[in-house]
């Protein structure tokens, strides 16, 4: 099946501790059915000091459920994503407004 959020999406979440909250998704893991957007499901973790990084308390971005997403449409409302062909491409639309996104 072919994944209605992608990579670059601006969601917002419609269910958990971040309800309401909007991001952009930095990763999507379609095995897991999850996505990593920034600003939500936010941890934080303890890290040791290495060359590379400072180390200490760091917040990080867990991964959400894609059920619990929804994309954002022109209004900035949320809405569900259908597939079209248009002409010979097959493209995403923005259930509510009939927009291609």
């Amino acid at each position: 099946m072919a994944a209605k959020l992608k990579k670059g999406d601006t969601v917002i979440v419609l269910t958990g501790k971040d309800k309401g909250k909007k991001g952009e998704i930095s990763a999507v893991m379609p095995k897991d059915n999850k996505a990593i957007v920034d600003g939500v499901n936010i941890a934080i973790r303890h890290t040791k000091q290495s060359a590379q990084s400072q180390g200490g308390r760091l917040p990080v971005a867990l991964p959400v459920d894609l059920s619990n997403l929804a994309i954002v449409d022109k209004n900035g409302k949320p809405t569900r994503v259908g597939f079209r062909m248009e002409g010979d491409k097959k493209v995403r639309y923005a259930k509510t407004t009939g927009e291609a996104i």
